[in-house]
């Protein structure tokens, strides 16, 4: 906190790489202290934001169980770490028994997209559909449940993983899906428009999911839209929208209180994301860099640097990196002031690191001064992933 001018709504807290339990012990216990000294309540992570309900659910009130939770309340396999089994344990036995609002919440905030797909609309729509139903007039509604569930069809129209690198796999720009995406525009808009009837006679967490229902719907039908599109333009379409997803879901996150954000350094920088296709460069701005506009100083970044993860061929960073200048002071960990290090650097800028694992991000040291901070972790021990070692 001592780097940054206030304490900001979201502080997020990047990691270079995935697989590993060491930085997500490190996120919990920082966590831990941003709740008992700096008044956080809430920490949101990158995974499904309607899977996400699940754990809330199960940490604010105990709905389920443990072992439920961890296998459908988490997306991208992140319910296998033992370091978010440990988040999950400790933030139930800390709301055991405290009043509503003092309990800790949990959030995920990535959209319902997978690497080889992009979930079925039907959740979001239906969802809110049934809450706008049971609270505003009838025949303000833009069709019926029954209507819904004819033009969405078979889910596995729409999570077919063949769609990914087959645009002509997708139904996103069927008649069916055109219809629902003026339809979920027009559900969002009576949402909108009736917002003091339904601050009124809903309670502040059901208004908000059903707010999370409309923006994940108009997203995820977004997302199928480009899906089938052809051009040179879809991939970088699908990035953007993922980030703007996974941003709106933050800034909503951030109207509620300071929150702890983690998820790869990518999605939490403040420069344009980057990656290369083929032959194909994209680039993009990742939700950090959204967020960050729109917030200023409420946002804060601190991203995650490793020397070494043997187990995965990441050996002894070069001494002309930024990872090697840090590796050869010795202490296990740091927290470094990263504008200041820019500083000091000045014009000598260090050589970008190359990592011999495809799953480990090094820093660039070119967008250095873009971090409020750095945390460097000098070593990752084996033993302690959660995805294989191959």
């Amino acid at each position: 906190m001592g780097l940054l001018p206030a304490r900001p709504r979201l502080l997020a807290l990047g990691e270079p790489s995935y697989g590993e339990n060491v930085p997500l012990d490190l996120r919990n216990e920082l966590f831990r202290q941003l709740v008992e000294r700096d008044g956080y309540q809430t920490i949101a992570i990158e995974s499904d934001c309607l899977m996400g309900l699940i754990v809330d659910d199960y940490v604010t009130s105990g709905t389920g169980t443990l072992d439920e939770v961890m296998e459908r309340g988490f997306s991208h396999g992140f319910g296998a770490s033992a370091a978010n089994r440990e988040l999950v344990s400790w933030m139930r036995a800390y709301n055991h028994g405290r009043p509503a609002s003092h309990r800790l919440r949990f959030a995920g905030f990535d959209g319902p997209l997978e690497i080889t797909a992009a979930a079925s609309p039907r959740q979001a729509l239906t969802a809110l559909h049934a809450y706008l139903i049971a609270r505003v007039d009838a025949g303000l509604l833009p069709c019926t449940a029954e209507t819904l569930d004819r033009l969405l069809g078979a889910d596995d129209r729409w999570t077919d993983p063949a769609a990914m690198m087959d645009p002509s796999r997708s139904v996103g720009r069927t008649p069916e899906a055109e219809q629902l995406r003026l339809l979920a525009d027009d559900l969002v808009t009576l949402f909108d428009t009736q917002t003091p009837h339904l601050v009124a006679v809903s309670s502040r967490d059901d208004w908000d999911r059903a707010r999370l229902y409309g923006r994940t719907a108009t997203g995820l039908l977004g997302y199928h839209r480009w899906l089938a599109d052809p051009s040179p333009a879809r991939m970088r379409w699908l990035l953007a929208l993922r980030a703007s997803m996974m941003a709106a879901n933050l800034l909503a996150i951030a109207e509620r209180g300071p929150a702890l954000v983690h998820a790869h350094n990518a999605h939490l920088a403040r420069d344009p994301s980057t990656m290369r296709m083929g032959d194909l460069p994209l680039e993009w701005w990742s939700a950090g860099a959204i967020v960050s506009a729109r917030l200023g100083e409420d946002y804060a970044f601190l991203a995650t640097a490793l020397g070494t993860i043997r187990h995965r061929g990441v050996h002894a960073p070069p001494a002309d990196t930024i990872e090697g200048l840090l590796y050869a002071l010795g202490e296990d960990r740091y927290v470094v002031d990263a504008r200041r290090l820019a500083a000091v650097l000045g014009d000598a800028t260090p050589a970008p690191r190359e990592s011999a694992w495809f799953g480990y991000s090094p820093l660039d040291p070119a967008r250095l001064a873009s971090n409020d901070g750095i945390v460097f972790v000098k070593d990752i021990p084996a033993g302690q992933a959660w995805w294989p070692v191959s």
